[in-house]
């Protein structure tokens, strides 16, 4: 089966405190989009296990997150899975690319093998992997809460160009989390707004809403994103806001020929700079 797994945006994404067991409490509202990677997924009878990540510097082993969906998807069955990815999506950007890979492989494996399961059981599968595999199951447009596994399917966002600029570094999270914690009060983003706006189905009430507290504690050496955020919003794009934990930032625009023209007058400066839609769905099964 090949299956497109769609990449992930925050559209607004608030940390309230630190949780149990090290993690902390998150109120998100996020969104799939249709920019993502491809995934050639085969069954093995003889029960081997194979991941061609499609990156040099991605991991073959244990540490690659499909191939541990596929582990764990197969277990005490006696079958394997030989994986190849075109990898799109890249990494450090705050674009969900490795737990959209294993939420496909987990969406692509219940279909392959039969197996029946529920969207719940496979999030519920997709948590022991990584907070955001169980939006990456779902997909669509959602508020997450807890570490992220508590969704919410809220009103699709309407359709619109968005554009997504990676500028050429990663940002540590682990980094992030710690300068949050040291915050004692900082802007939040207005997350009742955006549901009310979705429920309307207005795109500028959701795109004047968007924001990201981890942007309040970016330093000099990170001075790209809200650079790229302003030029954005110089090319015509509603607003634009960084997405998880960066490095990239998205825009969203109303108008096609304003993307395309920001896209492309960005790019030769960004490492990745794409024009991507909003999607309904987490994964898409080709064939």
């Amino acid at each position: 089966m090949i299956i497109h797994a769609n990449g992930k945006l925050n559209l607004s994404l608030d940390v309230l405190g630190r949780a149990a067991g090290g993690y902390h409490d998150l109120r998100m509202v996020m969104q799939s989009v249709t920019y993502g990677d491809d995934l050639d997924i085969q069954l093995t009878e003889d029960g081997s296990f194979f991941i061609d990540p499609g990156q040099r510097y991605l991991p073959r082993d244990e540490k690659n997150l499909a191939l541990q969906a596929a582990r764990l998807f197969l277990e005490g069955t006696g079958l394997g899975a030989r994986i190849r990815v075109t990898k799109r999506l890249p990494v450090c950007a705050g674009l969900g690319g490795g737990s959209a890979d294993a939420a496909a492989v987990l969406v692509a494996l219940n279909q392959m093998t039969n197996a029946g399961k529920t969207t719940e059981e496979l999030c519920a599968l997709g948590l022991r992997l990584g907070s955001d595999v169980p939006f990456c199951v779902q997909g669509g447009t959602a508020l997450a809460e807890g570490r992220g596994e508590i969704l919410t399917p809220l009103p699709a966002l309407p359709d619109c160009p968005i554009v997504i600029c990676k500028p050429a570094f990663a940002i540590s999270t682990p980094e992030l989390f710690g300068r949050i914690d040291a915050r004692r009060s900082r802007l939040r983003p207005d997350t009742k707004g955006i549901l009310t706006a979705l429920n309307a189905q207005d795109l500028y009430g959701v795109a004047r809403r968007m924001y990201n507290v981890f942007e309040d504690v970016l330093d000099r050496r990170q001075s790209a994103v809200p650079t790229i955020k302003r030029q954005l919003i110089d090319l015509g794009a509603v607003n634009a806001v960084m997405t998880g934990t960066g490095s990239a930032v998205f825009g969203v625009f109303d108008n096609e020929k304003a993307a395309k023209a920001a896209a492309e007058t960005l790019s030769p400066s960004c490492q990745n700079c794409v024009l991507t839609r909003p999607s309904n769905t987490g994964s898409v099964c080709m064939e």
